[in-house]
């Protein structure tokens, strides 16, 4: 199944984006506040994506191996 190991990616991404940003804000934190914090709102938005994608297969998965029990 391919939609885990995307899915996995993507979260781990996304966490090192908000890693990223969020030592950049601690660095230097008067260098534009406003898009650091919409970088990491998005960083988290898309951690919730990636983790709702990962249940979700996680669940299908799940359903169609009861199917074949």
């Amino acid at each position: 199944m391919q939609v885990m190991p995307i899915a996995a990616a993507g979260l781990n991404d996304a966490i090192n984006r908000f890693d990223i940003s969020a030592r950049q804000t601690v660095a230097d934190p008067l260098d534009n506040p406003v898009q650091r914090l919409v970088e990491q709102i998005q960083a988290r938005t898309e951690v919730k994506a990636n983790a709702a994608v990962i249940r979700t297969a996680d669940a299908m998965t799940g359903t169609v191996l009861d199917m074949f029990a």
